[in-house]
């Protein structure tokens, strides 16, 4: 009696080392690069495509990694995914979270837990963040992660994908990157560090038991006296819509609407930047946009 191959080939017979079945995931992550378009994601069509989907390196950055190493992802070879490249390649692919959970498994990792606050942006969220091409957009958890950002947010604020893990959370580089406040006006500066603080401290009564939060506050208020100044102060406020000035490096001042849009479970914001039609911060804000573009196709 001849065996079934597919009991010497499966799942089990494919993993190596740490629980990682490697051919399994790379043929989820080619499926899943192939069904997206350019346009899903917020890209630029460009040049006629021979195959379908994204190409390799437009999911790497994305996801904020180099190609060769999305790439050998993809060929079932290289080293074991870390849960950080796991979350950024779910939100580069546009994953549902059960697609995320997948993905996890795939790579020997348990996936975050749905009762705890996530990384992993809402597949809904991404799709209106991609739609919006003609303003500066991201998202951001209430703890101040930068979780994903559409290219003219890249444009206004920078790339936080570049960026170290602890250096993508806005109220870090506040404290810890003079170069961060040198986006905005010095008559602003004071007001937007004490917002976030009052929004940080509102988080966290929320959240007493976050671990990764407490972590956070800790580390602030080491390495900046201004911060715990401030945090003792136990100002309290949420985040909401606001106008925000900035004084961008190549486009001059901006005045802008800011909204906050929050997720139903309000630990995920979409902030939005809209400048008031006629006006020159809309000028400047439409020369901004091709900056953006032209970083894409660059």
């Amino acid at each position: 009696m001849s065996r079934d191959p597919l009991s010497l080939a499966g799942p089990a017979a494919a993993r190596h080392g740490g629980g990682v079945d490697r051919n399994e995931l790379a043929g989820f992550l080619r499926r899943c690069r192939t069904r997206l378009a350019p346009s899903d994601v917020g890209l630029p069509q460009g040049a006629r495509r021979r195959t379908p989907g994204l190409r390799r390196e437009e999911v790497a950055q994305l996801a904020g990694m180099s190609t060769d190493h999305y790439t050998r992802l993809e060929q079932a070879r290289g080293s074991r995914p870390s849960r950080q490249m796991l979350t950024a390649v779910a939100r580069a692919l546009r994953l549902s979270d059960d697609e995320r959970d997948h993905l996890f498994h795939l790579a020997g990792e348990e996936p975050p837990s749905n009762r705890a606050p996530t990384e992993h942006v809402r597949p809904g969220l991404l799709l209106v963040l991609d739609r919006l091409t003609d303003s500066p957009a991201q998202v951001v958890s209430d703890r101040g992660d930068v979780l994903a950002q559409n290219a003219m947010a890249k444009a206004l604020h920078g790339d936080a994908s570049a960026r170290p893990e602890a250096e993508r959370n806005v109220v870090w580089r506040y404290f810890t990157d003079p170069e961060a406040r040198e986006l905005f006006p010095p008559e602003e500066r004071d007001r937007g560090v004490r917002a976030a603080v009052a929004d940080l401290r509102a988080t966290l009564a929320r959240r007493p038991d976050d671990a990764r939060l407490a972590a956070l506050v800790r580390r602030l208020r080491a390495r900046s006296e201004e911060f715990a100044a401030l945090w003792d102060t136990h100002d309290v406020a949420v985040r909401r819509s606001d106008v925000k000035r900035f004084q961008h490096p190549v486009v001059g001042p901006l005045e802008l609407d800011c909204e906050v849009m929050l997720s139903p479970e309000h630990d995920q914001r979409l902030v939005l930047y809209t400048a008031r039609p006629g006006s020159e911060s809309y000028d400047r804000l439409q020369l901004l946009r091709v900056i953006g573009l032209q970083s894409l196709t660059s």
